[in-house]
């Protein structure tokens, strides 16, 4: 015979750490912990609350582009020169149409550009603004000191 203890008992869910957090009480920020803060900071007396919130849109809105796997994928194939569509397409194992699709927000923020083949004006192909990437690159440099 099974033990019933066996058959009766639930199965307990594991709680991702943001739906933990949000079944914990509580605390407020500036109480005091029994945490010690890393040698060599030192803490403010008390709370600043007059703080200036950064300006972090420019870093936002390039974290975001580039957060994308396709799009990412385009600007790390693009790093080794121009390609065309059909190529960035079938090396990403995505449609052409969805390919164009993220090739034209990179372009509308300058990380990419299209240049016409020079011997067949009808073949589009794809090259990185050097430039405006390590402008890119540099403001997120900038959010991450």
């Amino acid at each position: 015979m099974p033990n019933k203890a066996a058959v009766t008992a639930t199965p307990t869910l594991a709680l991702a750490p943001a739906a933990i957090a949000a079944t914990a009480p509580a605390q407020d920020c500036c109480a005091p912990t029994e945490a010690q803060p890393r040698p060599g900071i030192s803490l403010p007396p008390e709370p600043r609350l007059n703080l200036a919130a950064p300006e972090v849109g420019a870093s936002v809105a390039i974290a975001a582009l580039v957060a994308d796997r396709t799009r990412a994928g385009i600007l790390r194939m693009l790093a080794d020169g121009p390609h065309c569509v059909c190529e960035l397409a079938a090396a990403l194992g995505e449609r052409q149409n969805n390919v164009s699709m993220h090739l034209a927000r990179l372009r509308e923020a300058g990380l990419v550009r299209a240049i016409r083949h020079s011997g067949d004006a009808r073949w589009m192909f794809y090259e990185r603004d050097d430039e405006r990437c390590a402008a890119a690159i540099a403001t997120l440099e900038e959010l991450l000191r």
